[in-house]
Formats: C-alpha cells, structure tokens, sequence
C-alpha cells in the first residue's frame, strides 16, 4: 500500500483525527516540561496560547494550503509568535510543492514590505503517519515551526510600474531579464509576506494575490488533502510548544539563564523564518510586581526599529490592543540627546520617558528590532524598585550594558 493510500485510509477509519487529538493532548502538556517559577497568569496565558496555535495553524495549513487555490492570507487575530510587532501584518501561503507561482498587487503607499520564501522538515505524504507515537522526537523529521528563509525580496528591490502594480515570479528557474523573482528551492513550501505599518490610519498597504502560473482549475477536498492538514496542524501546534520552551530555557536562547539582557543574535533570528536585513536583539526579563526596569538606547538611522514587551509565551501582552506595550520608530518620546527610556512597570510613574505596562507579568521575553541596517543599539538596563523611581538618577555607571553580539 502507497502513502496516499494509507493516508486516505487513516483519515476515512478516524485514526488521522486521533492522531491529530493525539497530538495536541502532548502539545499541552508540555508545559510540565519548563523547570523555574511560572505564576497563574503565565498558566492560564499557556493554554490561551494553545488554542490560538491551534487556531492559526488550522487557518494556514488546513483552510490557506489547498493545492488549487493558493491564497495569501494574514495570521489570525490575537496570535503572534516569535516576538511579532504589531506593526507587521503577516501574510502567509502554504505550497504543497515548489510550482511556479506568480504574485500581482499594487504597490500602496506603506514604506516597507518584504517577501520571503521559507521551508521547513516535512514528510511528502504527513498524513500517513502516526505523529503522536513520536512525540517531540517526531519534530526532527517534521517540524512547521522550524521555518527557514532560503530567498527573500524587499520591497525596495521590487521595480514597479508607473501605475503602481506589481508583477513577482516565484519559481526555481530565471524568468528571464526585467522580472521580478524570488527564487525557489525544490523544498520551498511557504511564502511569508511581512507588511511594516508606519501609520495604520494613513499608509495604504499593498493589495496581492497569488496563482499558479500553470492555471491549475480547482478541485474537491480529498482524504488524503484532510490526512496530510491534520498533521501539519497538529505538529505545528506541537513545534511552537517546544520552540518556546526552547527559547526560555533551551539550548536555542536559555533567556532564563541570562535575565534582563538584550543580545543580537542573527541564529537566533534566523531559526523561525527571518530575514537577514535587519538586527534583532532578544532576551528575558523579569522583575517582582512592585519594581521596575528602565532601558536605554540610541536607535541608529534605519528603515523601522521597535522595543515591544512579550510573555514568556513570546506573545505581545494584552495592553497593545490599548496602544501600550510596544513603541516604535514614530510612536515615542526621545530624549533631547536622541535617548530612547524605556520604563515598564506595574502603573506609570509620570516620570516622562516611555512607560510600558507589565500587565501582572513578572517575567516574559523582550525584544528591539531594527530593520534594514547594518548598525546595533547597546542598551542599558536597571531594575529598582518602583517606588524609587521619582528619584532615581539612572547613573549609567550603575547599569547593565547589554545589547552585544553573542554569535
């Protein structure tokens, strides 16, 4: 019996779902597997989290991966992963295998997007397989967390006619001279659209769509389609619960070894799809409801920079729905010297500088992003308690320097 066979199989007898069940039970699970305090809000924020992957998951890789309709579709409401600004919509499609596409759009009046072309480990036919028998060892041979970028295209590189649209060819092979193209390998089986928000009440984002350039007709839903997007669901799900557990106490960050820094780190960025234009610094933090950490920092000249406040989860806390949590390149207060404070704290101090909300959080990651440049921004740190801060004079001879290279 073939794969395609026994994945239609599994699905048609319930064994796929099962598994799929399966498989998320395990992802749940795997909180018991992080060693160091977490608190009620770090619990309850986890199995949100769960839900969320699992929702997000089920949108990309079940209802945005059919064959004949590809589809560039933004990532659901509330989700983010991996330290997501919220001054990036992120549209996403999920290829089967690396054909030849064509994406057509306007260009918009937004400063800045970039195109990238990602792959991850995955099984030709997933669906034929028992995932949840693996566990986490099943994550080697099928991982879609584990997203790796292997070409991109900024938007500054994308020529553009006088009336404002587009035309980019994704495929393995040169289109020729005078097209836009964003080469493909024979894994390729992801594009990953990043939208960089100046101003979401006055920039016009970019309209695209994406076809097959082979003009394939639709076609029905099969068994083995349902088989092989239950498993990419499920093992996704399960991918992030380890990914995350990895950047706190993993061998991929062990921000829990190493609090209260900011590091640079360009594997660490590129290890779930990004994009090699740009400086990202990530770290842990952690301070008790009744103190405060005050961050400092210089942004160097570049097309967009961020500092944004996350959980442990790597998700933005609630408060940006209320426009707190995150400052960026035109929504912050400098100081005269071109300083850029940062004060997160249980309530706002009224000191001035930029105060971010912990939320009821006592630890979580932290990240500074800085796009399209070749320079960093050292940081200094200081963690006191809150009710010093009126007086306090921020002595940098007192600080922790961070934000350095650590690879």
């Amino acid at each position: 019996m073939n794969h395609q066979e026994t994945a239609r199989n599994r699905l048609i007898s319930g064994e796929a779902w099962d598994d799929f069940c399966d498989t998320l039970k395990i992802a749940g699970a795997h909180i018991r597997s992080f060693d160091g305090p977490l608190s009620d809000l770090d619990r309850a924020e986890w199995y949100r989290f769960m839900t969320r992957l699992a929702r997000s998951s089920m949108e990309r890789l079940i209802e945005n991966a059919e064959p004949t309709r590809p589809r560039l579709r933004d990532m659901v409401w509330r989700q983010s992963i991996n330290v997501q600004t919220v001054d990036q919509d992120h549209l996403m499609c999920q290829f089967d295998e690396a054909r030849d596409y064509r994406i057509t759009g306007t260009r918009g009046t937004m400063p800045y997007f970039v195109m990238a072309v990602l792959t991850c480990p995955a099984p030709a036919t997933p669906g034929a397989e028992n995932w949840a028998k693996a566990g986490l060892g099943g994550l080697a041979q099928f991982d879609p967390s584990n997203l790796k970028t292997t070409g991109f295209l900024a938007s500054q590189q994308i020529h553009v006619a006088d009336d404002g649209n587009f035309e980019v060819i994704l495929s393995q092979n040169d289109p020729g001279p005078g097209r836009n193209w964003l080469k493909l390998t024979p894994q390729t089986n992801c594009i990953l659209i990043r939208l960089t928000w100046r101003d979401r009440a006055t920039d016009v984002a970019p309209a695209m769509t994406i076809a097959r350039m082979d003009h394939a007709m639709p076609v029905p839903i099969t068994p083995v389609l349902m088989a092989d997007g239950l498993a990419w669901t499920a093992q996704a799900v399960l991918g992030y619960a380890e990914l995350v557990r990895n950047w706190w106490q993993g061998n991929q960050g062990n921000f829990a070894a190493r609090l209260n820094r900011l590091d640079y780190s360009l594997a660490q960025y590129l290890s779930n799809g990004g994009v090699p234009d740009r400086h990202v610094a990530f770290g842990g933090w952690e301070k008790r409801l009744d103190e405060a950490l005050v961050l400092e920092f210089i942004p160097p000249p570049c097309e967009y920079w961020n500092f944004q406040l996350c959980n442990i989860w790597q998700e933005n806390l609630d408060t940006f729905e209320d426009g707190n949590g995150w400052i960026n390149t035109s929504r912050h207060h400098a100081e005269p010297d071109g300083r850029v404070r940062v004060i997160i704290a249980e309530r706002d101090p009224g000191i001035g500088g930029n105060w971010i909300s912990s939320y009821g959080h006592e630890r979580g990651i932290w990240g500074l992003r800085l796009v399209q440049t070749h320079q960093i921004a050292p940081v200094n740190v200081w963690r006191l308690p809150a009710a010093d801060l009126a007086t306090a004079q921020f002595d940098p001879a007192e600080a922790v320097l961070t934000g350095q290279f650590v690879d």
